[in-house]
C-alpha cells in the first residue's frame, strides 16, 4: 500500500514530488514523457503511480503528455494501475456514454456546440470516483478543451453568505424523467419496473413521486461542501451550476419550459431546503469557475489525471471529430468526506 493510500487527513500534504512538472499560470501541470509502447503502459504507470498520486494531492490534476495512448485498451491499462483496479459505477446519468471497453467509456453525449459547464463527476450520488483517467485519442479541429477548476479556490472566492447558505442547507437535484430529453428512468436507475425504482431510490437517499402520465420525478439533497478524504481539505463539490436551469442556453430553457412547465424541467437544482436558486447566483458561480479555470488544448495521446473531488472539470464547445475516453476510478463514499448532510438510506 502506498503512502497516498495510507494518507491521514491530519498529516500535511507532501510537498516534494519526484516528477519534473511544467508549471505555468492558467494551465494544469504537465508531465512530458517519452512515448511508451502500449503493452508497457501498465508497467510504466505502476512505476510512477506513487509520484503521480503525490502530484495529484498537491496540484489536483496532472496532464501526462507524450505517452501516446492510442485507444481505450491502452487507456484502460493506465487507469487500472492508477486506480488499483477499482472503479465507480456510473449511476443516474443525465446523458449517455458509449462503452469503449473495460472500464473506459466515452465522454458524455453532449451537443458539440454547447458548453458542458464545471462539475464534479457523480457529485449527486452517494459514491463517486476520486480519480478520473481521461485520454485523448483524437483531438478536435478547434476547441473542446477540458477545463479544470480547483474546488478549494472556488470555495475561497465565492461570496461568504452564499457559501454559508449552501453549507447550512446543502443543494437539491430535482429530475423529471420524460421520453423526449435525457435518459429514461429505467435506464438511469438501472431498473426494470416501478417497484425496483422505489427500492433503488430508497437505498440511495432519493425521494420520488410518480406522475399521472407514468413519468417519474425525483429529488435528492446533497452536501455542497465536503472534505477531501485524504487531505481533509474543505472543498466546493457539487453540480449546482451545471444542472441548473439558468446555465442552459436561453432558447433551450424556453423550449423546455414550454414543453414541461417551470416545475417539470428534465433536471434542475435548488437549495437544499427547496428554495429556488436565482439567475444571479448561478451567474456568480459560473464567473468564479471561469476565473479559476485552467486550460490546455488536447493533443493526441494525452492522458489527464484528475482528482475528481478536488477539481471540477468542464468541456468547451468544439468543431470536428473529438474522441475522448474516461475511466471513473478509486470510488469514495460521500459518508467518508465529512458531508454537512448525510442522506439516509431507507429499506
Amino acid at each position: 500500500m502506498s503512502d497516498v493510500e495510507r494518507a491521514d487527513p491530519a498529516r500535511p500534504v507532501p510537498q516534494h514530488i519526484d516528477l519534473d512538472l511544467e508549471l505555468a499560470p492558467g494551465k494544469p501541470p504537465v508531465l512530458h514523457v517519452e512515448p511508451i509502447a502500449p503493452g508497457d503502459l501498465g508497467d510504466w504507470t505502476r512505476q510512477h503511480r506513487d509520484a503521480l498520486e503525490a502530484a495529484l494531492l498537491v496540484h489536483g490534476a496532472v496532464l501526462v503528455r507524450g505517452l501516446g495512448v492510442p485507444d481505450a485498451a491502452a487507456l484502460a491499462l493506465v487507469a487500472d494501475r492508477m486506480s488499483g483496479g477499482t472503479f465507480a459505477r456510473e449511476t443516474e446519468p443525465f446523458a449517455r456514454r458509449r462503452p469503449l471497453g473495460g472500464p473506459v467509456v466515452s465522454s458524455l453525449e453532449w451537443p458539440p456546440d454547447q458548453p458542458m459547464c464545471m462539475h464534479h463527476e457523480l457529485s449527486y450520488a452517494l459514491e463517486f470516483p476520486r480519480l478520473l483517467t481521461i485520454g485523448c485519442f483524437t483531438p478536435p479541429a478547434r476547441g473542446g478543451v477540458t477545463g479544470l477548476a480547483d474546488g478549494r479556490a472556488v470555495l475561497e472566492a465565492l461570496p461568504r453568505p452564499l457559501v454559508e447558505r449552501f453549507s447550512e442547507v446543502g443543494w437539491t437535484l430535482v429530475r423529471s424523467y420524460n421520453d423526449l430529453v435525457g435518459v429514461a428512468w429505467r435506464e438511469a436507475l438501472g431498473v426494470a419496473d416501478e417497484a425496483s425504482a422505489e427500492q433503488y431510490c430508497g437505498a440511495n437517499g432519493i425521494d420520488l413521486a410518480w406522475q399521472s402520465d407514468g413519468g417519474l420525478r425525483t429529488s435528492q439533497r446533497r452536501s455542497a461542501v465536503i472534505h477531501h478524504p485524504l487531505t481533509g481539505e474543505r472543498l466546493w463539490f457539487n453540480q449546482v451550476a451545471f444542472l441548473n436551469e439558468w446555465t442552459m442556453e436561453p432558447s433551450i430553457r424556453e423550449f423546455l419550459v414550454a414543453q414541461f412547465g417551470p416545475d417539470g424541467l428534465p433536471f434542475n437544482t435548488r437549495y437544499g431546503d427547496g428554495a429556488p436558486i436565482d439567475a444571479d447566483t448561478v451567474r456568480t458561480l459560473n464567473e468564479v469557475y471561469e476565473a479559476a479555470t485552467l486550460r490546455e488544448p488536447w493533443q493526441a495521446g494525452d492522458v489527464l489525471l484528475v482528482d475528481n473531488i478536488r477539481m471540477a472539470h468542464s468541456r468547451e464547445p468544439y468543431q470536428g471529430r473529438r474522441e475522448i475516453g474516461m475511466a471513473l476510478g478509486a470510488p469514495v463514499r460521500l459518508a467518508d468526506c465529512s458531508p454537512t448532510h448525510r442522506p439516509g438510506a431507507r429499506p
